[in-house]
This record gives C-alpha cells, sequence and structure tokens, in this order.
C-alpha cells in the first residue's frame, strides 16, 4: 500500500457507448494512448446512503456540491486483503476523492466503532465527519470491469472503459464476490476521461468524428433509478 495515491484531484468527463462505438475508438485511441500500469481489472464497490437514499437522490439534483461515500477493493478481496473507504466529492466540475486503505475488518471497524487506522489522520477525520452527519448504510453493491488507458506522451491523461455493470441489494460485502445483475442494457460501456486540466485537442477531434458526446451519468444514480426507486415508491 507503500505506493497507492490516497487523494485523487481532476476533472471527470462521462460518456456513454455502445459496443459499436467502443470497437470504433479504441483503435483511434491506441495511437496516442495504452494500457495503464493495470491494465484490465474487476472494481467492486458498495454504496452507503441513508435509510431513504437521500444522498443519490440529491446528487441526481444536479447540485453544485455533491459528495458520497463507498467502500472499494480492486478484485474480490480475502479477508487479509486491502480495501478502501473512500469519500468522493465533486465541486463545479472538480472531483476529489480521498481515501483511507486497510483489510475489511480494520474498515469495519473504523465504520462501525472509530476505531483508528493506520492511515491519513485527516482524511479519517473528514470520513468520520461524513458519517457524523449522515448515518450512511451500506445499500448497493456495484461491480464493473475496468481496461484504463494512459497518454504516452501525456501520463496524466487517463481513460477508462467500464463494462458488464452490475448490482445487487443483498451481500453487501466485498469479500461476497462480484456477482450482480446488470445495469444498463445492450451492452453499454462507460468511458471516462480523466485529466488535470484541458483535454488535448486530438482527443477531441476523436470523440467529435465518431459523434460520442459527454454526459451527466452516474453508476449508482442510473442503478437507483432503474432498479430502486420504484421499489421505494411501492413501499411507502
Amino acid at each position: 500500500m507503500k505506493g497507492t495515491q490516497h487523494t485523487f484531484k481532476r476533472y471527470e468527463k462521462k460518456y456513454l457507448l455502445t459496443p459499436e462505438q467502443y470497437g470504433r475508438i479504441l483503435p483511434e485511441l491506441g495511437r496516442e494512448m495504452r494500457e495503464d500500469e493495470y491494465g484490465q481489472y474487476t472494481i467492486c464497490n458498495i454504496y452507503y446512503d441513508t435509510q431513504s437514499f437521500e444522498l443519490v437522490r440529491a446528487s441526481m439534483a444536479k447540485p453544485v456540491y455533491k459528495e458520497k461515500f463507498r467502500l472499494r477493493s480492486y478484485g474480490v478481496p480475502d479477508r487479509e486483503g486491502v480495501i478502501y473507504a473512500e469519500i468522493k466529492k465533486k465541486y463545479d466540475g472538480v472531483v476529489c476523492k480521498r481515501r483511507v486503505a486497510a483489510c475489511p475488518d480494520d474498515i469495519q471497524a473504523f465504520i462501525t466503532e472509530g476505531r483508528r487506522l493506520d492511515e491519513d489522520r485527516e482524511i479519517q477525520q473528514e470520513i468520520r465527519c461524513f458519517f457524523d452527519r449522515y448515518h450512511p448504510q451500506p445499500k448497493v453493491f456495484i461491480g464493473y470491469d475496468r481496461m484504463a488507458l494512459a497518454g504516452r506522451e501525456e501520463p496524466e491523461l487517463r481513460i477508462t472503459f467500464d463494462r458488464n455493470i452490475r448490482w445487487r441489494g443483498d451481500a453487501l460485502d466485498l469479500c461476497a464476490g462480484d456477482r450482480g445483475k446488470p445495469v444498463l442494457p445492450d451492452g453499454g460501456i462507460v468511458m471516462e476521461v480523466k485529466v488535470l486540466q484541458a483535454a488535448p485537442l486530438w482527443l477531441a477531434h476523436v470523440l467529435s468524428e465518431n459523434r460520442i458526446y459527454p454526459l451527466s451519468f452516474s453508476k449508482y444514480g442510473t442503478c437507483y433509478r432503474r432498479h430502486i426507486a420504484a421499489r421505494q415508491f411501492q413501499k411507502g
């Protein structure tokens, strides 16, 4: 974990691609980019929210500022593996992620009992304040298979493709596997462009020529709208 980056601040633009669009642009991106050091892997998340899903509903209203909390792992961890407790904030288009890492049992003790981790104390306090304010609970698992690219000449430019986006509302433990039902129909693929400043001109041309345009998209928000909200309404 010594080489793990725990704080991120950048601009992120999201795009929803069809499999056909993905197949067209990948060779074009390959002229300027290559798979990053991690290549292809699976990401597993447990999203926390209030009992009434207040956080995701507020986020879907597109406020200037929003925040959320999740547990994340790369692949399915065992009890001795590493997971991340991550708070993500977005203000005026700039995304800031701050997280701490430990084994699942230590992260759980930190969340439920306030037990200190051998990690950045400032980030831990930030997460504790979030929990004191919202009293969130684990609500949804969302997993996906990611391929990550980095610029050959501009390594700070990253593009990720998330496929097989899936969810479940039970077994909300990262160690319980990555099974789930599809979030998107027709094999939709989420592309994210992540930059510190402006995206390069060549990338703008590739996207424009293939009629790929940015949109406001959240995996958790889409999952809530498509699969959870109707059931919540029926319960009410």
